[in-house]
């Protein structure tokens, strides 16, 4: 019997024309369900969607969640699937309304709170940042005295490291405050220092059917902060290396204290010198940036379609064969106005083109991006190699080699 799955904003983000693809050619019937128009629709969302119900904007749950009701009448939904972070809730919201299996809003909050998700995990005794939930400046700076300096500020509800601030003292916190004066609610957490890894996994019925571990060089946190920086994410071939051992099995833990049990999750770690784990973050959702496209090239796979395989038959259609590390280098022009000028692409390719995956680069002409506001900046290349200590070399190369100038 052929599944029928409500894919919640099934053009927006980019990767999501990939996951309804995806779940089309698992055998599903897809309803889309958006606030763009069909004309808007990417092509391969709207080439792979039996139908499309245009919704009030998600800014409006509760006129989202009647309307869906109510084009729903006579019709049996299997699935309500959302992976973009902002329709997590209203995902949950139509599955209670329509008695759909799956993730309730109160098993969803906790990965959108993130002071919720602290509590959830610190009660299971998963070591988290020191951390406070704070409304007021007044709140920031008291939680700030308890934990003492540095410390991190973000957003309760954010994604990724957007409006993610380190502040190491009190002078750096007065100069941050006024930034978040749009937030409503933000967590204060102890700074910890050290490298930092994630921990991807597909789930179908509470069991791990695939995992992944990306090594980000450097930091976000420190990425966002430095525009010279092309960032990399390093997907490791080898995730049995002793040194992730730890997270694994944290990221395991942490599934179990959350209740998840069906879907993508992201989540996000630290190790110390001294080889203590630290939890970070999690989301139920995939990746962003582009880095389940640098899962699939280290894998030679399709994760997209292997998401929907789970989903929908609660297994993965072939074995998983980790051929090669991966990395996406993201890159930042250099001076301000228009793309002019790209060094150190053709040298690049002559030494390591049997390598190279993937070049989206801004073409010459091109208006520059907000490296602030977006990660992928001005343009990305993807690699991989079998061995790390070569995708590193690769990788490192591209990141200070290949240069775009702007002006």
């Amino acid at each position: 019997m052929t599944a029928t799955v409500l894919m919640i904003s099934p053009g927006y983000p980019a990767e999501m024309p990939f996951f309804t693809r995806g779940l089309a050619r698992a055998g599903a019937q897809v309803i889309g369900a958006g606030d763009q128009s069909i004309s808007a629709l990417p092509d391969m969302a709207r080439d792979h969607l039996a139908a499309y119900w245009q919704m009030p904007s998600f800014a409006n749950e509760d006129a989202i969640v009647h309307e869906v009701v109510q084009r729903a009448a006579g019709i049996h939904i299997d699935h309500v699937a959302s992976l973009w972070e902002p329709t997590m809730v209203l995902a949950a919201r139509i599955r209670e309304a329509l008695g759909i299996q799956g993730m309730t809003v109160e098993q969803t909050i906790p990965f959108r709170d993130k002071e919720r998700m602290k509590q959830v995990l610190d009660a299971a005794g998963i070591r988290t940042p020191h951390h406070y939930k704070c409304t007021s400046g007044v709140g920031v700076r008291e939680a700030a005295e308890r934990i003492g300096y540095p410390i991190i500020v973000k957003p309760i509800a954010g994604a990724g490291s957007a409006n993610t601030y380190r502040v190491d003292s009190e002078v750096a916190l007065e100069s941050v405050l006024p930034k978040l004066v749009w937030v409503d609610e933000v967590s204060v957490e102890e700074f910890v220092e050290a490298s930092e890894y994630t921990y991807d996994t597909i789930c179908a019925g509470g069991e791990v059917l695939f995992e992944n571990v990306c090594w980000y060089r450097p930091r976000p946190l420190i990425a966002r902060q430095l525009e010279w920086i092309s960032p990399v994410t390093m997907v490791v071939r080898d995730i049995d290396r002793p040194e992730l051992a730890g997270g694994r099995a944290m990221g395991r833990d942490v599934l179990r204290a959350l209740g998840f049990r069906d879907g993508f999750a992201h989540m996000e770690w630290f190790r110390r010198d001294d080889g203590e784990v630290v939890f970070g973050e999690i989301g139920a959702r995939p990746p962003g940036a582009r880095t389940v496209d640098v899962m699939n090239f280290a894998n030679d796979l399709d994760l997209f379609q292997q998401w929907a395989e789970a989903l929908i038959h609660g297994r993965l259609s072939g074995p998983i064969e980790r051929r090669y590390n991966a990395a996406s280098i993201f890159k930042r022009a250099q001076g301000q106005g228009r793309i002019k000028h790209i060094e150190g692409l053709s040298r690049l390719l002559s030494d390591y083109g049997e390598w190279v995956c993937a070049i989206d680069l801004l073409s010459i002409g091109a208006p520059r991006r907000d490296w602030l506001i977006t990660l992928v900046s001005d343009g990305m290349i993807i690699v991989r190699h079998p061995d790390l200590d070569g995708c590193i070399e690769i990788a490192d190369r591209f990141a200070t080699e290949l240069q775009l100038y702007a002006y």
